[in-house]
């Protein structure tokens, strides 16, 4: 059976390959082990978990950090591109933060679309 930490750098992989590295680069002078202990708990043993596809999964993550607002948006767009990599369309994506006018209100919803544009914008240009 393998472990927690083992299940979140597999799932993490799939999604975006080089967070644990960008994470320790970012935090591991500070706070070291900190990506380790994200890859563990976040990926390993809650998104890992059944019950949900990862899909899913990422869909409630966007519409929750949308409904937190402003501050989250570094999260919310790297959270759009893990939920693009796990599958959703745009349209499920731009679907799931609208949804959020109703429980974050209209400026968290703006701010969330925004994020959306500007990694599906980024995403035209490294395909292009």
């Amino acid at each position: 059976m393998s472990t927690a930490l083992e299940r979140g750098r597999e799932l993490t992989q799939s999604l975006n390959p080089d967070l644990e590295q960008v994470l320790d680069d970012r935090y591991g002078a500070l706070l070291p082990d900190f990506a380790e202990s994200l890859i563990e708990w976040a990926y390993g043993r809650h998104y890992a978990r059944p019950g949900l596809d990862l899909k899913t999964r990422q869909l409630c993550t966007i519409a929750a950090l949308t409904a937190l607002g402003g501050q989250t948006g570094p999260q919310l767009k790297i959270n759009i591109e893990h939920t693009l990599a796990a599958g959703a369309s745009r349209t499920e994506i731009v679907e799931a933060i609208w949804q959020m006018a109703v429980y974050g209100g209209l400026p968290a919803a703006i701010n969330g679309l925004n994020a959306a544009m500007d990694v599906f914008a980024e995403e035209d240009r490294a395909a292009a």
